[in-house]
């Protein structure tokens, strides 16, 4: 994500919107309730501010376009099947990309990888995304749990990323196809 590119998300659930929420705020994102706009000038991109909350209405759906249009994120909780929902995703798809799930989206840190994973960290989490529990990960690489903890906590540091299933699925979205 580009300076230029601010987060626009229309979600259908509140849990979505706290995970996206709180990935952009570990990102360095400024979060605020509601899509009033402060006062001040009309480009918010330097900000780094995202508005959010629901879009019940026409009169809201256009308070979060005002917001996108003048560079702010939005994390709009909003029904795609209600007319205020349909305006507010064919109106925000015109400014740009318009991410409808938590999950999806560009990276809010700016790369996929900030540090190259090691082999280590490489082969524990692709053992993870098969399935397997990290005891049993450390066990078939060789490694006490503790160590196989730690590599896969410094993963998660490398990715950018909070949880391990996270970090497995960030891995899994870089690793080059075999």
């Amino acid at each position: 994500m580009t300076a230029t590119d601010a987060p626009r998300y229309v979600l259908t659930s509140t849990t979505d919107a706290t995970t996206v929420l709180r990935r952009l705020a570990r990102s360095g994102w400024s979060t605020r309730e509601g899509f009033a706009l402060p006062d001040g000038g009309w480009d918010l991109r330097s900000a780094r501010l995202v508005l959010f909350g629901r879009v019940p209405d026409l009169d809201t759906a256009r308070l979060v376009l005002l917001a996108a249009a003048r560079g702010a994120g939005v994390v709009a909780i909003a029904d795609p099947d209600t007319d205020a929902g349909r305006a507010l995703l064919a109106d925000l798809d015109r400014l740009g990309p318009v991410h409808r799930d938590a999950d999806s989206g560009p990276d809010p840190a700016g790369a996929a990888v900030s540090t190259p994973l090691v082999p280590e960290q490489r082969a524990l989490l692709e053992r993870l995304a098969n399935g397997e529990t990290i005891a049993a990960a450390a066990a078939a690489e060789f490694l006490s749990l503790r160590t196989a903890n730690r590599r896969i906590a410094q993963a998660r540091e490398a990715l950018g990323v909070r949880t391990t299933r996270e970090a497995v699925l960030a891995y899994l979205r870089q690793r080059q196809p075999e």
